[in-house]
């Protein structure tokens, strides 16, 4: 198949995680975003969490008033993340599970289990012009359940491919790359857009970007990590080159 143009969202969350650990208004998120923009990225991604970790409140605020490129908010199907969405209006959510002692998001949604609160989130967001999108696991039938809820998006989660990837088990390395290219392709030809993220790298970027089906990528942790050794301009180009030599892999 003629593969999609490959869009690059970068998470800003943990340049506020470093800001939050000292208190204070630097190093700024939001000039960040802007950085990453101008390097690349055609997306910024930020993740208001209930505790509020990092990206706060004022955070989205100024990324909503000053941003040129679409904002994802990443978002628990909660009452208080769904009305904060409707009054900013980012241009889409992404619903993801959130545990309160979590370091970082630790796997897909549960979207059969959690259908009671998560197709009204949908429907609400949907009606106000906001792309809504899923964060699950590569399953094929994860994929038709996202598509009875009538979620247009959904965002594979890379995480355990890139822990198999940092074992060295090529086994499981094999097998983690197959659910994601099954479930892409099968998500794809049943109407949904297809989006990927969680712990991708240099290392791991490239045989994701040759999914043909995978629009977008979101990317942030390693990014804001190699920033601290060449600067968040050069991570971001850095990234764009490897996933667009992955892509360019696809026959």
């Amino acid at each position: 198949m003629t593969a999609l143009p490959l869009r690059l969202g970068v998470n800003i969350d943990h340049v506020a995680t470093v800001r939050n650990a000292r208190g204070g208004p630097y190093p700024d998120p939001i000039r960040a975003a802007h950085l990453a923009v101008l390097a690349g990225a055609d997306g910024i991604t930020a993740h208001l969490r209930e505790d509020r970790r990092h990206i706060r409140d004022e955070d989205m605020e100024r990324l909503r008033r000053q941003l040129f490129v679409p904002l994802n908010m990443e978002m628990a199907a909660t009452p208080e993340m769904v009305g904060l969405a409707l009054a900013w209006r980012p241009h889409a959510a992404c619903l993801v599970p959130e545990k309160r002692e979590e370091r970082t998001t630790e796997g897909g949604l549960d979207i059969v289990g959690a259908q009671a609160a998560l197709r009204p989130a949908i429907a609400e967001l949907s009606e106000a012009g906001i792309r809504v999108s899923l964060f699950v696991e590569p399953e094929v039938e994860i994929m038709d359940a996202a598509c009875e809820l009538h979620a247009p998006v959904v965002e594979l989660h890379t995480g355990t491919y890139c822990e198999a990837v940092a074992e060295g088990d090529e086994d499981r390395i094999a097998f983690e790359l197959q659910r994601l290219r099954r479930a892409a392709e099968h998500g794809a030809r049943i109407g949904l857009e297809i989006h990927a993220g969680h712990g991708l790298s240099f290392d791991t970027v490239q045989a994701v970007a040759a999914i043909p089906q995978i629009a977008e990528l979101n990317i942030g942790h390693f990014l804001i990590g190699e920033a601290l050794f060449m600067g968040l301009d050069e991570s971001v180009r850095a990234m764009r080159a490897a996933m667009d030599q992955g892509r360019a892999g696809i026959a």
